[in-house]
């Protein structure tokens, strides 16, 4: 019997022997090449020309899960689940090879039916969209889901998405979120579902334990602290960062301690003693968000003409990565910024400064070049807020109000854990 697609097969070439599951040619791979899926989750591309011949293992059976309605437990808090998409999401595209978002929240439990012994679950998918293509809009739509859902009974929310954007995410959620008064919980996942090594279940466990039982009223990110499974650390919402592209512990505290280390068997340890406690407060969720702001890296040898593409395009607030404590290129005559910063300034733009190296904090005054930036142009310095999470709250406050004053003002106090009294030299081991 010629074996179809998803049946287990074994793959056999002169040099070697491939077991695994029969996978559909993508669309944008060569029509002479056989793809496996093998057992540990990764695919191999193995050329026709060299295959002696493929046997039938195992016809394919697909799973079947029974959508039960989930039923309440007594003495269980309530957490909802809001689900967005992203590699925690995931499944194989047929077409491409890859993944693509597509779990619902009802699937991580059925899929981890331990979910359920840990709270009251609710679970509800808002959107289905990989991290990278987020903008305000979408932040905006998940304020708003969390708001409701913490107003109607939630004793904590967790929102899971992709991992690429997710340190803006949360930035954005800890701005937009007013007197919050439960935990909100962002996690995901480096390995899809479907992977041997994927580390969704345990940041999922981990997430809902947290939404649950921590007692604090934070946005925070909760996913592995270490590359085995240890446990995870919990990360205030803006000072959390992707360090990495693919391990599993990719996201470390910027320039502050974790909140606490929470682990699979419903431990949470406190690492950090700074946080707001649960209240019962009624959240509000701010509906605006400026979309003309944006993050400029700052490089030797770059082009002064870039303010101008910004001030063309009408932009109301630019952040600037600047180098180490805020410097910009102010000497060289084909790279001065000044001119153009000064332009952007006169035009009502808001210039922002903070540091490409993310740890530690700009300072305004140490050099002369700092002071022409803060005291001659009025530049803000956010002192140790990341470049991420300094774009985040600049487009917050722009939708909120324009007077540069008033800008200046909220951009230099500490509206969300943003900004440290003294940076946490302890962070920058992790």
């Amino acid at each position: 019997m010629k074996p179809k697609s998803g049946d287990v097969v074994r793959v056999s070439t002169k040099e070697e022997v491939f077991e695994g599951i029969l996978m559909p040619r993508p669309e944008i791979l060569d029509k002479n090449v056989t793809v496996v899926k093998l057992f540990n989750g990764y695919n191999v591309g193995v050329d026709n020309k060299k295959i002696k011949k493929i046997e039938l293992l195992k016809k394919y059976s697909p799973k079947i899960f029974s959508k039960s309605p989930l039923k309440k437990k007594k003495g269980l808090p309530n957490v909802t689940v809001l689900s967005t998409g992203g590699t925690i999401s995931s499944k194989i595209d047929y077409k491409t090879g890859g993944v693509y978002a597509d779990y619902t929240a009802e699937d991580f439990v059925e899929i981890y039916p331990g979910l359920a012994d840990i709270a009251n679950l609710k679970a509800k998918k808002i959107m289905s969209i990989m991290s990278e293509d987020m903008a305000s809009k979408e932040w905006i739509l998940i304020a708003k889901e969390v708001e409701k859902e913490l107003n109607s009974g939630a004793d904590g929310v967790v929102v899971t998405q992709g991992t690429d954007t997710l340190h803006f995410t949360s930035a954005a959620l800890s701005f937009l979120l007013k007197d919050l008064s439960k935990p909100v919980i962002l996690t995901a996942s480096q390995r899809s579902i479907d992977r041997g090594s994927s580390d969704a279940h345990m940041n999922l466990v981990c997430a809902i334990t947290s939404a649950a039982k921590f007692d604090a009223a934070e946005v925070m990110s909760c996913l592995h602290g270490t590359t085995n499974d240890d446990y995870c650390l919990l990360i205030r919402g803006t000072k959390v960062r992707k360090m990495h592209t693919t391990r599993r512990d990719a996201f470390r505290p910027i320039n502050e301690s974790p909140l606490a280390k929470v682990y699979e068997n419903g431990k949470i340890k406190i690492l950090n003693k700074n946080f707001k406690k649960r209240g019962e407060s009624k959240t509000t969720a701010f509906g605006k968000f400026e979309k003309k702001v944006a993050l400029v890296a700052v490089y030797p040898g770059m082009e002064p003409e870039i303010i101008d593409f910004y001030l063309k395009k009408g932009y109301k607030g630019l952040v600037l990565s600047a180098t180490a404590l805020g410097h910009v290129p102010t000497e060289n005559s084909s790279s001065n910024l000044l001119p153009g910063i000064k332009k952007a300034i006169s035009k009502g733009v808001n210039v922002v400064i903070a540091s490409q190296t993310v740890y530690g904090r700009v300072h305004p005054y140490v050099y002369t070049n700092l002071r022409k930036l803060s005291i001659q142009l009025n530049c803000i310095f956010v002192e140790d807020t990341t470049p991420e999470t300094a774009y985040i709250k600049l487009g917050f406050v722009l939708g909120q109000t324009n007077n540069h004053k008033k800008v200046k003002e909220l951009m230099l106090s500490n509206l969300a854990g943003e900004i440290t009294e003294r940076s946490d030299d302890k962070s920058f081991l992790y």
